[in-house]
């Protein structure tokens, strides 16, 4: 693969897209389903998505473990949305209901929630429990971000 060629999962049907970094990557767009390759908010994910996410993206992927019933996740919600819209497209960001992935929850050893994780080249950089502000949320996955 070329450095300037990157492969991109769409966040709508999940397909891997080849991206040249010579072209605005805001302007990227699915060659299957057309949508845009990214939006400026983050992805919902489940099982399957997650493992296509963080194993055929060359972008590092962030990935919020949440669940509807807990206060500090739905708190976090549009903190995670504005950071998406700062970090995308050099990441992905992903969002991935605890509930509906309790095989996941085990792999990683997630105990509480929400938990951020930074993954890359399909393996786990960085995690944090604890709800973030956006501007929490964006420090963390920079300092944390691996080299280009």
């Amino acid at each position: 693969m070329s450095d300037s060629i990157r492969h991109v999962v769409c966040p709508s049907c999940g397909a891997v897209n080849r991206v040249s970094a010579a072209r605005p990557a805001q302007q990227a767009k699915c060659g299957k389903c057309h949508q845009p390759l990214f939006t400026g908010k983050p992805a919902a994910g489940d099982g399957t998505a997650f493992e296509r996410h963080i194993t055929r993206n060359d972008i590092p992927v962030v990935v919020d473990f949440w669940a509807s019933w807990c206060g500090p996740c739905l708190a976090m919600v549009p903190a995670y949305e504005r950071a998406a819209a700062e970090l995308e497209p050099r990441f992905r960001l992903l969002k991935v209901n605890a509930d509906e992935a309790q095989q996941l929850m085990a792999k990683y050893d997630i105990r509480s929630i929400p938990t951020l994780m930074l993954f890359a080249k399909g393996q786990p950089v960085a995690h944090d429990a604890g709800a973030m502000n956006t501007h929490d949320i964006v420090a963390w996955v920079r300092a944390h971000a691996p080299a280009d």
